[in-house]
């Protein structure tokens, strides 16, 4: 299945073709922000709600190999009561009340990223890293998450020239997907190390975008149990390098079949890309998900 948009562009089909773009402009203010992330040795604690979440999932396994101890957390799940030599809090609105409440809560020092100067989350964090570049119209996220994630992939030291080459290939055209997984009725994203972070958030695009049924579970957890789901006319989506057996076992239930082995996040663009496409075909506006606003806010509990 090709990933070309052929749709009247929506606000979110403009943000998914913005991202490389985003991203050389957030590497290009990384010293910038550098003192106030995350230094070697630290040990850091990374919130957010929904997407930021999953992309705070994926930077914490990154910083994990050998650079700090790194937990991540829904910010609802926080434990506030623990202590850490820095916490991030990634928001794009900066309004998002858990993640509010969360940094209100910690006596660790804040760097909240976000796009929008001036927010609560903000306001609230002893740090603000801003990228107001990479802010969006659409409710569903796109530009923002990834372009947080590459920065902090940067301030890892990490080269993201390929990741950017792969990404610009998949916004030609390149890597098309199977046939068979324009009409799946389910997908199960998975990702191993923080590439499941990534599947993540690939089944949430999917969920909000296109209503579609899919899951998201790390590739050595998927053999326990998920994958007795798996049949003709459902797929299957992998990111990063498949493990040991994974792809015979997948081949002998017949399910479709996505494993590439590109940089996650220019496999992400190209999920973008598919959620995007499979929200036209139902009739759906991707810009605005059912059910869903660009942020949530909750009442103060003393109203």
């Amino acid at each position: 299945m090709s990933t070309d948009l052929t749709s009247a562009p929506t606000h979110v089909e403009q943000e998914i073709r913005s991202q490389p773009q985003a991203w050389a402009a957030a590497v290009d203010r990384l010293a910038e922000f550098a003192a106030v992330l995350p230094q070697p040795g630290e040990r850091v604690a990374v919130i957010g709600c929904g997407t930021s979440w999953f992309m705070a999932t994926a930077y914490a396994a990154l910083r994990e190999r050998g650079i700090g101890e790194t937990d991540s957390f829904a910010a609802s799940q926080f434990p506030a009561g623990r202590s850490y030599d820095r916490v991030v809090a990634i928001s794009r609105s900066g309004t998002t009340t858990e993640v509010v409440r969360a940094i209100e809560t910690t006596r660790s020092p804040v760097a909240a990223v976000t796009a929008v100067a001036g927010s609560p989350v903000a306001t609230v964090a002893d740090h603000a890293v801003v990228l107001d570049f990479a802010d969006e119209k659409s409710v569903v996220q796109t530009v923002f998450a990834t372009t947080t994630l590459m920065l902090l992939r940067a301030s890892l030291g990490e080269d993201l020239g390929p990741a950017v080459a792969q990404t610009e290939a998949v916004l030609a055209g390149g890597f098309p997907l199977p046939s068979g997984l324009g009409s799946a009725d389910q997908v199960s994203f998975l990702g191993q190390d923080w590439a499941y972070g990534i599947a993540q958030e690939a089944a949430l695009k999917m969920r909000e975008a296109a209503q579609l049924w899919t899951e998201a579970y790390p590739q050595m957890e998927y053999r326990h149990g998920p994958i007795s789901i798996a049949e003709p006319g459902r797929g299957v989506w992998v990111f990063g390098r498949a493990v040991d057996g994974l792809p015979q076992d997948l081949a002998d239930t017949g399910v479709t079949v996505v494993d590439d082995d590109l940089d996650p996040v220019a496999d992400l663009v190209r999920a973008q890309l598919f959620a995007v496409q499979r929200a036209h075909a139902k009739g759906l506006d991707p810009d605005q998900p059912r059910n869903l606003t660009r942020s949530v806010l909750l009442p103060d509990p003393a109203s």
